[in-house]
């Protein structure tokens, strides 16, 4: 809710009763105007033509309304008055504090029974909103009960948003196989990682069901990587290095040769982290400046070292029925080395398919 507003030679000034205020400028607020003249509300498109806007437009008048719930504004170039919610200002607070919406930045020792969800539970409507909750603030997800089929796995998804192509197809299955050109398919241990680093988009959920399993090891690590960017927040030479100094991954197999560059904590312009991406096996070869590039190799051992300590891990063998889904921006996954059989099936989902469900519930 609104407090009070003032109106400025070029700017609204508007004091939210959550203490939280804010200087609107005048020309943002006319290009933002969503009445029926200057916005589509079936297609939630602009109609105003915002080049021709005046930029010495001014507000007439100003008041609010509702319970503090709008503000009307009657503008220079208007005839008509034009309603601001206070939800939609808010939202666009310059001051608003964004850091890790909602997010819990967590060790092994938070983690508990919340993670583990019923299937049948998550295709109802209260279920599915519960998951999609759990899945965004901890990363990651184990779904109990499903049946052990591809099916499993393509009804999930389509739950979320829709299965996404690679290179490895949409929805696949794997199990050992050492004639497949990557690491996920031998028995040997594999380091807490995300996947495609070497896509300029990598997949933003990975969903895997365990099919069957006869064998002894491979347990699935789940590592959460924003808390290790919080825990390195505090070495700020070594935080510098993994969010400035762009790191190459690379695919080459199947005829195919992939390659893309981000840092290994990727920022906005705010400096608020928007991704960890660390792949060791698919890290190409790449120079820079010799001091420097001594520094990125303490930098990434203390990375490392830190994913593979016991208290950042969680660790869990799935079960056959068992479908583990997690955020491949936020969290690396791992396997334990393993003997015998572990047949999975599973696919990837878009970030943007994520993040638009998520919004869609309302969860930011």
């Amino acid at each position: 809710m609104i407090e009070n507003i003032k109106i400025l030679p070029d700017s609204l000034y508007v004091k939210f009763k959550n203490k939280l205020d804010d200087n609107f400028p005048n020309i943002w607020l006319r290009d933002h105007a969503k009445d029926d003249e200057n916005w589509d509300q079936r297609s939630h498109q602009r109609k105003t033509h915002t080049a021709n806007l005046d930029p010495k437009l001014f507000i007439e008048e100003a008041s609010v309304s509702e319970n503090g719930d709008f503000i009307n504004i009657l503008w220079s170039d208007s005839k008509s008055v034009i309603k601001y919610s206070t939800e939609f200002l808010q939202n666009n607070s310059i001051k608003k504090d964004t850091k890790n919406q909602n997010f819990f930045l967590w060790k092994n020792e938070d983690i508990n029974d919340q993670v583990y969800l019923n299937y049948n539970d998550v295709l109802s409507k209260d279920g599915f909103k519960f998951f999609l909750k759990n899945l965004y603030e901890y990363g990651f997800c184990v779904i109990t009960n499903c049946e052990t089929s591809m099916k499993s796995v393509e009804t999930i998804a389509n739950k979320i948003g829709y299965v996404r192509q690679s290179i490895f197809g949409g929805l696949w299955e794997f199990e050992s196989n050492e004639n497949m050109a990557d690491s996920a398919y031998t028995q040997e241990e594999l380091r807490p990682h995300t996947d495609s680093t070497y896509s300029k988009d990598a997949p933003g959920l990975q969903l895997l069901l365990c099919c069957d399993y006869s064998a002894t090891g491979g347990e699935s690590i789940m590592v959460d990587g924003f808390k290790i960017a919080e825990t390195l927040k505090k070495e700020k030479e070594i935080f510098d290095i993994l969010s400035n100094i762009e790191v190459p991954g690379r695919y080459v197999g199947d005829g195919v040769i992939l390659e893309a560059s981000r840092p290994i904590f990727r920022l906005n312009s705010k400096k608020e982290l928007l991704q960890v991406s660390f792949n060791n096996y698919d890290r190409a070869e790449f120079r820079i400046e010799n001091e420097l590039m001594i520094k990125f190799y303490d930098a990434i051992k203390k990375f490392d070292n830190l994913s593979n300590k016991t208290e950042f891990q969680w660790r869990h063998i799935l079960k056959p029925g068992e479908l583990l889904i997690f955020n491949n921006w936020r969290i690396l996954h791992g396997r334990g080395s393993f003997r015998g059989k572990r047949k999975m099936s599973g696919c990837y989902i878009n970030m943007e398919d994520f993040e638009s469900i998520c919004k869609v519930n309302k969860l930011y």
